[in-house]
């Protein structure tokens, strides 16, 4: 099945193209078949590959396919090629998995939406970049992936581009990618001209044999640059801000960005980049700490959200967090480990979320919801089973994935204690928020408006279905990386080793930590680190997930009148948290504003007076000597010869006077 890798990114190909041709002559029937048909191949096919691949020893679990000869110039040449290994095959059974589902859910969702045969183009557009991205053998082909789900972001969040906030969340997507995107192209370019080769085998290979062939400068530079793409693509401080934004498309799209495709990217890039990232240090610790520092500031921004889509979007920013500070204190395997969780839980709140705006008409305001659990039960069902894996409840996925990158983020060679501390109070507010809006939609009085009261129902089986598979996943899905110190082989772990290898995830203790120095000992690579101290982190991980859930059993559910009073007390921390810190008013007011001034002023300085001004004075003069000139073309035969007389009058004296003086 190897040789057919081509087939997983090509049938989703094939989906758009017949969609985006013929799909308004086909009509909406066959529509509805071949996006979710394309994709479900694409999906089955990679199964089929995946137990190839597991069939095999770890050291010949790699694959390359080459298709064709891409670019070739001079001593440059880059090829359409695919890699199969752990890593590549575990991305697109999530991607090519998880779309399946939300295609299958778009089909009663988006049924009476007159864009359907264009939203299903989009989707399956969208999905066949992002399995280029995952499966591509070189950089080059990354980057057509990864500009690719940028493209289709633009099209999907801005889907219903008649609304003004739609069309403008769109491009807002698409502008502040390009800011990271820049950096990201920065980073190929000084790999290109250190390796003279985008391919990922012999940058990586030729770096594994030899880490002397890049400076840790050097390392540390394209470390960086390339991160700067990843925060542009995976919604991190600074460039978080399009995310939220995100939310204007319809809610099948943002469980596509936000759980298995375009956010994932940035996490997916630095986890293939693991080499590279091993021999810079300092980037790695710039990727830890701006990925815990997003995950504690969005999770706190999720506290005040009344819209139900915009607490998840908050939270997808706080997850990617989460992985990033996996992979930067070098978890590799943890962090796309819990990538793979949050794809089940995400995708599943997202779609639950989307259900639940299905049975009130549209409405995405907790303030107007309550008491639904009964009249919807399988979406709240379905919602409750996410928000416990989301919260890190002993059982369920997100547990098994979020503690690993908290025992990481302790107790690696790469890690801190102050990381684990934020990282575990990020877990907590998690919990607190999410069970908010548990609390807030299904629970309690009914605040829903009347109109719409007569008019809830559960969302068709086509929805539903797609929600119960997601939720058996959620549960089960966190199995696969049972830590040795509960009994289990952490299966993930040891499929993704030979691409991510044992980084600091052997268990090498973190030099320095004095207050737990007793407790645990610093082992060598290969070695072991205290069982007990582990179920202790994880047990105190586990209590402040259950004193997040308690408290918003407190403010919700015991005491509903307790968080109004409390935002009256501290009005003035509500107000900033509420609005999200100003953050977007900031950006507003240093660089949009200032762009647009500095518009202007080419536009009226340069553009103006230099360009127009040259122009418009070349043809002045012009105009002034021809003015002058058109005085003698007067068409009457008398002027005509006076200036003939005149002519020869001067022509003479001229002769004379050369006569006589010379």
């Amino acid at each position: 099945m190897f040789d057919y890798v081509w087939l997983i990114p090509l049938l989703p190909a094939i989906g758009f193209m017949i969609n985006g041709l013929f799909g308004n002559r086909l009509g909406k029937k066959v529509v509805s078949w071949v996006g979710p048909m394309a994709i479900g191949l694409s999906f089955f096919v990679s199964i089929l590959i995946f137990f190839e691949l597991i069939g095999r020893p770890p050291g010949q679990r790699f694959f390359e396919k080459i298709i064709f000869d891409w670019v070739v110039s001079g001593s440059f040449q880059t090829v359409i090629g695919y890699q199969i290994d752990p890593l590549s095959i575990l991305m697109a059974l999530v991607v090519s998995g998880v779309s399946f589902f939300i295609h299958i859910y778009s089909v009663g969702y988006m049924h009476d939406d007159p864009g359907y045969t264009r939203y299903f183009t989009y989707l399956n557009l969208f999905v066949f970049m992002m399995l280029n991205l995952v499966l591509a053998n070189n950089f080059l082909l990354m980057f057509v992936g990864w500009e690719g789900v940028g493209l289709c972001s633009y099209l999907l969040i801005g889907f219903w581009y008649e609304k003004d906030s739609a069309s403008n969340a769109g491009k807002k997507a698409f502008v502040v990618n390009r800011v990271g995107d820049f950096g990201f192209l920065l980073g190929i370019f000084m790999l290109f001209i250190h390796f003279g080769t985008l391919d990922f085998t012999d940058i990586f290979g030729s770096l594994q044999k030899n880490p002397h062939l890049l400076s840790t400068t050097t390392a540390t530079t394209i470390a960086i640059l390339l991160f700067i793409g990843a925060c542009g693509k995976s919604a991190q401080i600074p460039l978080y801000v399009w995310l939220p934004d995100a939310m204007e498309g319809p809610t099948p799209v943002s469980s596509l960005i936000h759980a298995a495709t375009m956010v994932t990217a940035g996490v997916y890039m630095v986890a293939r980049c693991n080499v590279l990232y091993s021999l810079a240090p300092i980037a790695m610790a710039i990727v830890a700490i701006v990925g815990v520092a997003t995950a504690i500031y969005t999770a706190s921004i999720g506290f005040c959200q009344n819209d139900i889509k915009k607490v998840l979007a908050y939270s997808t920013i706080s997850q990617l967090g989460y992985m990033f500070l996996g992979v930067g204190v070098g978890a590799f395997s943890a962090g796309i480990f819990h990538l793979m969780t949050h794809a089940f839980f995400k995708g599943l709140l997202f779609l639950a979320a989307g259900s639940v705006m299905h049975a009130l008409s549209g409405e995405l305001d907790m303030r107007k919801m309550g008491a639904l659990r009964t009249k919807i039960p399988i979406t709240f069902w379905t919602f409750f089973i996410a928000t416990l894996a989301i919260a890190g409840i002993p059982g369920l996925s997100g547990f098994f994935s979020k503690d690993e990158i908290l025992w990481q983020a302790f107790s690696s060679s790469h890690g801190h204690f102050l990381l684990w501390l934020v990282a575990a109070i990020a877990a907590g507010m998690t919990a607190f928020y999410m069970f908010r809006a548990l609390f807030m939609t299904f629970f309690g009085q009914s605040r829903v408006d009347e109109h719409v009261a007569h008019h809830i129902h559960e969302s068709p089986k086509i929805m539903t279905v797609p929600l119960m598979i997601l939720a058996v996943l959620s549960v089960i899905g966190g199995y696969i990386g049972i830590p040795h110190v509960l009994g289990g082989a952490n299966h993930i772990h040891e499929f993704l080793a030979p691409v991510l290898g044992g980084g600091a995830e052997s268990g090498k203790a973190h030099a320095g930590m004095a207050i737990v120095s007793q407790a645990w000992a610093s082992a060598g690579e290969g070695g072991g680190h205290s069982a007990a101290l582990e179920l202790l982190m994880m047990a105190i991980s586990v209590i402040i997930a259950l004193i997040g859930i308690g408290t918003a059993y407190l403010f919700y559910i015991k005491n509903p009148a307790l968080p109004k009073m409390l935002a009256e007390r501290w009005k003035g921390l509500y107000k900033l948290v509420f609005n999200k810190y100003y953050v977007d008013e900031l950006y507003e007011i240093l660089f949009i504003k200032s762009l647009k001034g500095l518009g202007i002023g080419l536009w009226r300085g340069f553009d103006d007076f230099v360009i127009d001004g040259l122009i418009n004075g070349v043809a002045y003069l012009i105009g002034w000597i021809s003015g002058g000139v058109r005085k003698i073309q007067t068409g009457v035969v008398q002027n005509y010869a006076f200036s003939i007389i005149i002519g020869g009058i001067v022509l003479a004296a001229y002769y004379i006077v050369r006569a006589i003086f010379y």
